[in-house]
């Protein structure tokens, strides 16, 4: 009898889904205020000022938590990301920081130089 995908592999297997191809593909604002639309930014707070250090990490968290593949490609900005990965990789779940470090070795090597 085969066994059934736990909780966290379904999880996993949800967020890989939604990932860019590439890094490269994340093209969204590097700064000023960012107003993310209300199925991303459910719980509170929509607008971001990615100017500000601790705003710009929520914005992120918020949106590698709940974005769909569209969502990461517009809102999400490689270099961005991968300057607050080694901070951000701590503050999102053991799911999302798997699938995102598994897809591109450039987050895998900044956890890495982190560590």
């Amino acid at each position: 009898m085969a066994s059934q995908p736990g909780l966290s592999d379904l999880r996993r297997a949800k967020f890989a889904r939604r990932l860019p191809a590439a890094l490269s593909q994340l093209a969204g604002p590097q700064h000023g205020p960012v107003r993310l639309p209300l199925h991303l930014a459910w719980s509170g707070l929509t607008t971001f000022d990615l100017d500000q250090p601790r705003l710009r990490m929520s914005y992120y968290r918020i949106v590698l938590a709940e974005g769909q593949h569209d969502d990461l490609v517009q809102y999400l900005d490689r270099d961005l990301l991968v300057g607050l990965w080694p901070t951000l990789r701590t503050l999102v779940s053991r799911d999302v920081r798997e699938v995102w470090e598994s897809a591109f070795g450039e987050l895998g090597g900044s956890t890495q130089a982190a560590a």
